[in-house]
């Protein structure tokens, strides 16, 4: 269709060379009509053109959406079909799967497209959707204008079969139908000011227009005279064109085009099918397209593993720079994580260590022999990659930095490792092996830090996550975890959404305003976090309303000898590094865990 509008108003498109398989829809180069910025990320550029004044000129507008998760689809299929032998598209993707759906009910939907939000995932279990245009509605609801319009609640209770759907004509009935009386998109709004109202098509395109508007105040309100007296000359109730008017009015703050709802409920599907039918290409489709999505590659893993993914750790001898599928075990391939996950390694030194794998590496000699520079070599020690030759981190630290050095530190002497003299290392805490691998790749295969906190936080009387669907609505409850999401959507009047996880699972926080006021160092600074308040059941969806919260992070000092007094001090230090158990070399460790990713 956009080909065919092309050639309709321009009459003049170029196709592209087969690498690119796109179309020029101008005459000469885009360089040559408006000036062009390289962007902020490497190899990307944006045009200096301000929308409006594009529009005021008349010239062609077309919306092209980079989305992460086309990418990620991408590289699922090419995983599938390498994998499995599937020859996947987004149109053969088997449809109506009732597995895919109940899956989408149980909101068990992270990474997926659109519908992974907190808000999401509340909505998931309320709306329970069933079909495709039920996905559609879903990506539409939960929006600004949805929800400012007073739309959401009235469609959920007349879905539910708790409120009588209302439609004073038969014309309203024919544009409402599908939506249960609720105008949910801006098609709709369009065509209630046209039937109902008497509105021309240029005014309903103007209206449509003002309900676009959502990075500005929504101008919808222009129109309220106009549609609600065309409404009650048309014969319709002035409370009932006032209503409609309001919740059009909420649209100014952002609601979706029916069409735009239709494209990404395609992709919710499509993601949805792949989680559900093979967990294993997802996960690792997902993984080699971050950043992206509302979730650390952490929970990424975490759920695949929940998902009976076998997740097998980064090695010298059998990752390569992405993430990559491996042998079958269980109902699944395994997935081997890859170089790339390891903070500041070179994909440079990545391409000589896999190009020189001529078999397997038996010793860290060999790596220096083919290239690799003692900085990527402890590197690839810091985050555990050297398990197969059985050295851990630190013996691989140990070997890195005193192997080969015999000549100049001991003239023309062995050192002692090179005469096989075995030198005993201190041997690292489990939970100081789980701090350095998310100091080194944001993840540990290991066990969860909380695990090695929990001791401590029942003394607290904090409830595990698991645990909180075995409370009672209204119950008091304390809960802790790592830090995920912080989120304030305009819409919420100032509510605060925090999650937050622990060694069993999520917890969705809500915190008020007041609340938020009171302990807003904690909730802004905190990586790990303690919430009391009470718990909030609806069906399967699971609240807890903060009414206190506070900073656990210095408990995370316990899992390293470094900032316990009671333990030996076990880090191995290079021979410049300055050691100090100060607090700021305690406050560097909480820093160690992946931030929190912040929402507005």
């Amino acid at each position: 269709k956009v080909l065919d509008l092309t050639r309709q108003y321009i009459g003049f498109p170029r196709q592209l060379g087969q690498h690119t398989g796109g179309f020029i829809i101008t005459r000469g180069q885009l360089t040559d009509l408006c000036p062009i910025l390289n962007a902020r990320m490497p190899g990307r550029t944006c045009v200096e053109w301000n929308k409006d004044d594009i529009d005021a000129l008349g010239f062609l507008k077309i919306d092209v959406l980079a989305l992460g998760m086309l990418t990620c689809i991408k590289k699922a299929f090419v995983l599938a079909k390498q994998h499995y032998g599937l020859e996947l598209t987004l149109a053969n993707i088997p449809q109506d799967e009732k597995e895919v759906y109940d899956m989408i009910c149980k909101a068990d939907t992270i990474g997926v497209f659109q519908i992974e939000s907190r808000a999401q995932q509340a909505m998931l279990p309320r709306l329970k959707p069933r079909t495709f245009y039920d996905l559609v509605i879903e990506v539409a609801i939960v929006r600004p204008g949805p929800i400012q319009g007073d739309m959401v609640h009235p469609y959920l209770r007349r879905r539910n079969g708790e409120e009588a759907e209302e439609y004073p004509s038969d014309e309203l009935k024919e544009i409402l139908k599908r939506t249960k009386g609720v105008p949910l998109f801006q098609e709709q709004a369009m065509k209630i000011a046209i039937v109902a109202a008497g509105f021309t098509p240029a005014e309903a395109d103007e209206l449509r227009r003002s309900m676009a508007t959502f990075k500005l105040p929504g101008k919808v309100g222009s129109f309220q005279e106009k549609l609600i007296k065309g409404m009650i000359k048309n014969g319709y109730d002035k409370e009932y064109a006032a209503r409609v008017f309001k919740q059009l009015e909420g649209f100014g703050s952002y609601g979706f085009p029916e069409s735009h709802a239709a494209s990404f409920a395609l992709l919710v599907y499509v993601s949805s099918w792949l989680k559900c039918f093979y967990p294993d290409v997802f996960a690792c489709a997902i993984l080699n397209s971050q950043p992206m999505g509302f979730y650390q590659p952490s929970q990424l893993v975490q759920d695949a593993i929940k998902h009976g993914v076998e997740i097998q750790p980064i090695d010298i001898n059998y990752s390569s720079w992405d993430h990559q599928l491996e042998e079958q075990s269980g109902n699944h391939k395994a997935l081997r994580l890859g170089f790339r996950q390891i903070k500041g390694i070179r994909v440079e030194d990545i391409e000589v260590l896999v190009a020189g794998r001529k078999g397997l590496y038996k010793s860290v000699d060999e790596l220096r022999t083919i290239g690799l520079s003692d900085a990527a070599l402890e590197r690839l020690a810091d985050a555990d990659a050297f398990r197969c030759i059985g050295l851990d981190r630190r013996q691989a630290l140990w070997e890195i930095s005193t192997k080969d050095y015999s000549q100049a530190i001991f003239a023309n002497q062995q050192a002692p490792d090179g005469i096989g003299e075995q030198v005993a290392l201190p041997q690292l805490l489990p939970s100081e092996q789980v701090v350095q691998d998310y100091a080194t790749t944001a993840l540990s295969l290991k066990a969860h830090p909380v695990s090695f906190l929990r001791s401590q936080l029942e003394q607290l009387h904090v409830t595990a996550t698991a645990d909180l669907a075995k409370l009672k609505n209204g119950q008091p409850v304390k809960v802790a975890g790592l830090v995920l999401v912080r989120q304030r959507p305009g819409t919420a009047k100032g509510v605060w959404f925090m999650t937050i996880e622990d060694e069993a699972g999520f917890a969705n926080l809500v915190i008020f305003p007041t609340i938020e006021e009171a302990y807003r160092k904690a909730l802004l600074g905190a990586r790990l976090f303690m919430a009391e308040g009470t718990v909030q059941i609806e069906g399967e969806v699971i609240h807890v309303i903060v009414n206190a919260g506070y900073d656990l992070s210095k408990l995370l000092r316990k899992l390293t000898s470094v900032g316990n007094e009671d333990l030996p001090l076990l880090t191995l230090s290079r021979a410049d590094e300055k050691v100090s158990l100060g607090d700021s070399r305690i406050a560097e460790q909480t820093k160690l865990f992946p931030d929190a990713r912040n929402f507005r």
